[in-house]
């Protein structure tokens, strides 16, 4: 589909139809491809603001387009943006550590602190990185995200038919998906389900958070986590530090922040969570070097986007990530 190139000078309104080719993608993603020369920050704006309207309704940046959708994006001065765009910084090209590569897709281990694609405040994450470093790859797409501060397994699309066959796997939640945390407390070994619905809200300042809420909220989402304890440690009392557990968690519905909400609300927020976490607690952990949140994309199955072949992948957590609880007291 040919990108729309209004005048900078008379911007109008533009009706984009989606093309099979883009059926499953994400708006955000979308946008990106077809509306050329608007930074990624004004995208997420006139998202944000309603102004970029799906079928005449309101949408967000992940969802999901389907063939025949009618986007309505608002007028955009390119003129004007596209100065903005260029104070912005090209990505720096940048290879991480490779668990897995054929034709057909890569996986990689994210560290942590950086983002998986830019937007809201970010330059570029780590698509952008991949995209700069491999110029002659003809197609690279995320197939799931995860959050700026969780590490590990990150799975890209090097074919559309792949990020589609990929994508309807998390979707119909076919996928395994395990992570490592570590917890404050003990958590309990007969708690091995949290089916608690949750729901979006923004802070003032714009910010994106999460909380817990009831199946009669219209706006709930049904959020369902498996919890297996595989260590409990007692607490140090030398270090002023709680007892603490390490979970294998397996999300079976992709929310945002799940894993930590769900534990926080729980009672056991995760070590050096700066949004649900205990806050005195993670000052604690710092001064131990524990340098970050807990979490960690340990696991991951699915079906081959080719072969079917059933692949199962791990990555083990790195330097960063350790228990004070394992270390001697100096």
């Amino acid at each position: 589909m040919a990108a729309p190139t209004p005048s900078p000078q008379t911007p109008q309104v533009q009706f984009l139809t989606v093309e099979e080719e883009w059926d499953g993608q994400r708006l955000d993603n979308f946008l990106f491809r077809t509306v050329k020369g608007v930074p990624k920050t004004h995208i997420y704006r006139i998202i944000r603001s309603g102004e970029v309207r799906i079928n005449k309704g309101r949408a967000q940046a992940d969802t999901r387009l389907a063939t025949g959708d009618m986007i309505r994006v608002p007028p955009v001065r390119l003129a004007s943006i596209s100065t903005e765009q260029a104070k912005a910084p090209a990505a720096p090209a940048k290879s991480f550590p490779i668990l897995y590569e054929d034709d057909w897709l890569l996986a990689i281990d994210k560290p942590a602190g950086v983002a998986v694609h830019g937007g809201s405040g970010v330059s570029f994450g780590v698509i952008e990185q991949l995209r700069a470093a491999r110029p002659e790859a003809r197609f690279l797409e995320l197939v799931h995200r995860l959050d700026r501060e969780t590490s590990g397994i990150l799975l890209i699309a090097k074919k559309r038919s792949a990020l589609v066959h990929l994508q309807d796997q998390f979707r119909e939640r076919s996928t395994g998906k395990t992570y490592l945390a570590l917890v404050k407390g003990h958590w309990p070994l007969n708690k091995k389900v949290v089916d608690t619905p949750l729901r979006k809200y923004l802070l003032p300042d714009g910010e994106r958070r999460v909380r817990t809420t009831t199946k009669d909220d219209a706006e709930s989402m049904r959020s369902l986590s498996l919890v297996r304890v595989r260590t409990h440690y007692e607490p140090l009392a030398q270090q002023g530090l709680p007892a603490t557990s390490l979970l294998e968690v397996t999300i079976k519905t992709g929310r945002t922040h799940q894993i930590r909400v769900h534990t926080a609300s729980s009672g056991h927020p995760i070590a050096g969570d700066d949004k649900y976490g205990d806050f005195d607690w993670n000052k604690r952990l710092a001064k131990q070097g524990l340098p970050r949140m807990f979490l960690h994309a340990w696991r991951l199955k699915f079906s081959h986007p080719s072969s079917n072949e059933a692949i199962e992948l791990r990555c083990e957590p790195g330097a960063d990530l350790f228990n004070p609880a394992e270390r001697t007291p100096e």
